[in-house]
């Protein structure tokens, strides 16, 4: 059955590939985007991808008056909230920010979801929330605790919605905690573009493959994996945007919150990755050896049985796909959705 899905960060890299696939699969969206860390360009491409046009409001989900306006236009079955700032290192640096806009953005939602009388929810939370040293592979069932404001928001944020489930029995709250997610659509023409010098390895990747940045800086060669730089769970985005589709129907049928990895469950070393590029891609990476960042541990990947038992969801996409994908957004949009 066909659903109509508000998406707040809807333009941003994992909102507009949801996006995207809630389209194909018949689906209506409304995309809530403040633009700060998205371009609105993601939004047409994704309307020229899906052939299907959306309703695309730009303000902050912070914003009561706004958010409550858009739900007396529309009439929602559940929201997807990604909406938030992302980067680790700045919210070490900025932490008031960070705390104030991910959990009054959260609460906000909340407040005017209730109103209105909409009560399925789709949370974007992370593998940050797991303490430090945690077993692998982590399961849902770990101890939590964070190393940095960001991860703190994450855990904040779930928390919150734990106890609003358990406050009111007609919720149903699903809080994703994805592992680290790569790749981009098939099609080459929507990605992950972030501004500035990147944080996340696959953008340093593909910008240093460019020419854009000298050289990729692999940050520890020294801990306690197989060749001595991080291991991490690399999921394909588009995987990521099906479990949200899985979670969608999930909580179409149950009630209560419930929080389930996605993640492949398989490790792959920074210069797994380097190498798996260099070879499905015919292009060098340079790359030199750099300090370990504060905070960093060695590994870090899924247990993604619960995502199975519950959403039917597993990873398709390898590694391969998600180097080939990565480099054919990039080549094909040497600058991101900045016009040439």
């Amino acid at each position: 059955m066909s659903m109509k899905i508000l998406v707040t960060g809807g333009a941003g890299y994992i909102g507009s590939h949801t996006c995207l696939q809630l389209l194909r699969a018949g689906h209506d969206v409304v995309v809530v985007d403040n633009l700060v860390n998205a371009q609105e360009e993601a939004m047409r491409r994704v309307q020229t991808l899906a052939g299907r046009e959306f309703a695309f409001y730009p303000f902050d989900v912070c914003d009561d008056n706004m958010l409550d306006k858009v739900f007396s236009e529309h009439s929602f079955d559940g929201v997807i909230h990604f909406a938030g700032l992302k980067a680790v290192g700045e919210s070490v640096s900025i932490p008031l920010r960070y705390y104030s806009n991910n959990l009054v953005s959260t609460m906000t939602l909340c407040r005017v979801m209730d109103r209105h009388n909409v009560k399925r929810l789709i949370f974007s939370s992370s593998a940050t929330v797991y303490q430090p040293g945690s077993p692998m592979p982590v399961n849902e069932e770990a101890a939590l605790g964070c190393t940095n404001p960001y991860g703190w928001t994450k855990f904040m944020g779930e928390q919150i919605l734990r106890d609003i489930a358990a406050a009111d029995p007609e919720w149903s709250i699903v809080l994703l905690r994805y592992f680290n997610p790569i790749g981009a659509d098939a099609s080459g023409m929507i990605g992950e573009d972030p501004s500035g010098i990147p944080n996340n390895l696959m953008p340093y990747i593909t910008q240093t493959a460019l020419g854009r940045l000298a050289q990729l800086s692999v940050f520890g060669d020294d801990y306690d994996t197989p060749d001595g730089t991080g291991v991490r769970d690399y999921i394909h985005v588009v995987d990521l945007a099906q479990g949200h589709m899985d979670a969608l129907n999930y909580a179409a049928r149950n009630t209560g919150s419930v929080a389930i990895n996605l993640g492949t469950g398989v490790g792959y070393s920074v210069l797994d990755i380097v190498h798996a590029f260099e070879k499905v891609n015919g292009v060098k990476v340079p790359y030199q050896i750099a300090p370990r960042r504060p905070g960093d541990v060695a590994a870090v990947y899924a247990d993604p049985r619960r995502a199975k038992e519950l959403l039917g969801w597993q990873a398709e996409k390898g590694l391969e796909d998600m180097c080939r994908d990565s480099w054919r957004w990039q080549s094909m949009n040497p600058k991101g959705y900045a016009a040439e």
